[in-house]
């Protein structure tokens, strides 16, 4: 299993401002490199608070592209992922689970979504050993987790990010805006997540960060 997750921020590691206001942070360019990116993977993990604010495809739009398109993954405790959106409208042409804490609803399977059922941890969130677990007995063994903060800051907690794509725009947005990545509870630096930078380019106006798990 290998586990990458990507992030893309203003300099301060914003992902949105105060309202909500997230497209697009990165240029053209980032955006090209993270569809590639995708291309790479089995599935693109995201958790239901992105699918309900984005209502994204996470599918590889590239030109001329005729290639692999990964399954797409909800992390959604409570199934709240909404019948019209693009996922589920999809959910026949292209793999798309949704990884809850209840058994699935009809609305859902009818739909075509593949629902699995995962033990609860906390505030009923889904354990993310059991999520990676069963993800792998679907076949889903190279996972690309693309948010959001919350997401993010649970696979740091938990040890799972063998890889870090941090897509960095030339802005700052304050405080006041949403993190890239949520809250780690770390007291001491020593318990920090620790990552080494494998290399650092230029994507358009915007930086393009590699890390791996030291």
């Amino acid at each position: 299993m290998t586990i990458t997750l990507k992030l893309a921020t203003s300099l301060d590691g914003r992902i949105a401002t105060a309202t909500g206001e997230s497209r697009w942070i990165t240029g053209p360019e980032a955006r090209e490199a993270v569809h590639r990116l995708r291309s790479e993977h089995d599935a693109v993990v995201v958790g239901v608070e992105t699918a309900l604010a984005d209502d994204p495809e996470l599918t590889v739009r590239l030109p001329g592209w005729t290639g692999h398109q990964p399954a797409r993954v909800v992390l959604d405790s409570r199934q709240r992922l909404a019948d019209g959106c693009k996922l589920v409208a999809t959910a026949r042409d292209i793999p798309t689970y949704l990884v809850s804490t209840t058994p699935p609803e009809p609305r859902l399977t009818d739909a075509g979504v593949r629902v699995l059922q995962v033990q609860a941890v906390g505030e009923e969130r889904p354990a993310l050993r059991d999520v990676v677990e069963t993800l792998a007995r679907e076949g889903l063994s190279r996972l690309f987790v693309e948010g959001g903060g919350q997401v993010a800051a649970s696979f740091l907690r938990c040890g799972l990010v063998d890889r870090l794509e941090w897509f960095r725009a030339p802005v700052v947005i304050g405080g006041e805006g949403r993190p890239g990545i949520g809250a780690l509870a770390v007291a001491a630096l020593a318990d920090a997540p620790r990552l080494r930078r494998l290399e650092v380019r230029e994507v358009g106006a915007d930086l393009w960060e590699r890390y791996e798990r030291v």
